[in-house]
């Protein structure tokens, strides 16, 4: 296995360069979690990945509850299906909240104000009512919790999400509004820590293979021993191979006769999970471009993938009934390179049901 099979099978596996789902939850139940802190881009990220997804298609699975936006993994937002939810924030919740700890502190979140904080959110909320992040707020502040500071009010409520109190609900217009996870998602019959994590390395590599223990490690943000443990009680079912000294898991069914048309083209999210999933990208982003990538740090909004390589980036100017494409590609394209972005292009403006205005 060479560095190219390896970004070559990801994008498949990924379900990128694969044949596409057939409804967004599919993308949830295959990929575990996506990042989602950028919703516009976690919503192409699922429709990139499903047959015919539109924009106001995902956005609808979202309003009726089929995704759901919560902090799990890491700290930060992720869509994730309701099947899973539970089990994820059992598994991911107790480190991110280690990971929180210093911000608990300094903005004076002891366990009382937490407390606190929940009793008033629960009875808020009950009766299917979902309040936005402001209406929240008052709420809070009229039960003598004063928010000194935005950040303190975004850690009660991602500390409320850890703890499986609240979960996402319906967009208010452009609004976010949150609702009580218990009246969004049935209980569900628990698993032990080992077996959730089992669970989860089989889905990241399955899905996500081939893939290090490391790269493991760093997209469920579980320990390393929790890791090595999940990857053990689950390896019989990968397969694995030595690259350049580095271990690599995939799936046992992994098709060496697969084959995608040549030049390939996609636009990505910087939060895709082709990007996010991985603590070693070499494999897909030669030297020099990953260095050109990290030194525009967060100017870097979506990232332009041919034939498997990340090659440069690209940005989105939105108009009434069009949208222009802007690309900074780094490296010379060929002609029918050239094409395969142009046909990128237009499937993502037909995801926003808009006309691809010509650059």
């Amino acid at each position: 296995m060479t560095h190219a099979a390896i970004a070559h099978q990801r994008l498949y596996n990924q379900h990128i360069s694969a044949d596409p789902f057939k409804q967004p939850v599919d993308v949830l139940d295959w990929l575990g979690a996506v990042q989602s802190q950028d919703f516009a881009s976690a919503k192409w990220a699922i429709g990139l990945r499903v047959q015919a997804a539109t924009d106001t298609s995902i956005e609808q699975d979202f309003n009726a509850g089929k995704i759901l936006r919560t902090h799990v993994l890491r700290p930060t937002w992720h869509f994730v299906a309701p099947a899973d939810i539970r089990w994820l924030l059992a598994l991911t919740a107790p480190r991110v909240h280690a990971l929180n700890a210093l911000y608990y502190r300094r903005l004076e979140l002891d366990q009382d104000t937490l407390s606190r904080s929940l009793t008033a959110i629960i009875q808020a909320l009950q009766a299917g009512r979902q309040l936005t992040r402001d209406e929240l707020q008052t709420v809070l502040e009229q039960s003598g919790i004063v928010q000194a500071s935005e950040m303190r009010l975004i850690y009660i409520l991602m500390y409320a999400e850890l703890e499986g109190i609240l979960c996402s609900g319906a967009r208010r217009g452009k609004q976010f509004t949150y609702a009580l996870l218990d009246e969004c998602v049935p209980l569900q019959n628990s698993l032990k820590p080992d077996e959730a994590a089992a669970r989860l390395a089989l889905r990241y590599f399955l899905s996500r293979g081939p893939a290090s223990l490391q790269d493991f490690a760093k997209w469920s943000g579980l320990t390393m021993a929790a890791c090595r443990a999940a990857l053990e009680a689950v390896k019989d079912q990968l397969q694995h191979e030595l690259v350049d000294g580095q271990t690599y898991w995939f799936s046992g069914s992994i098709s060496s006769g697969y084959a995608q048309p040549a030049p390939s083209a996609y636009l990505l999210s910087i939060f895709d999970e082709y990007i996010c999933s991985y603590k070693d990208r070499s494999a897909m982003v030669a030297e020099a471009y990953a260095r050109k990538l990290n030194s525009m740090g967060n100017a870097l909004t979506a990232i332009l993938v041919v034939d498997d390589q990340i090659i440069g980036t690209w940005k989105r100017i939105l108009k009434k009934d069009t949208v222009l494409i802007k690309t900074d590609i780094f490296s010379t394209v060929s002609a029918p390179g050239d094409c395969a972005i142009r046909q990128a292009m237009e499937r993502y403006a037909a995801f926003l049901k808009l006309s691809l205005q010509p650059e």
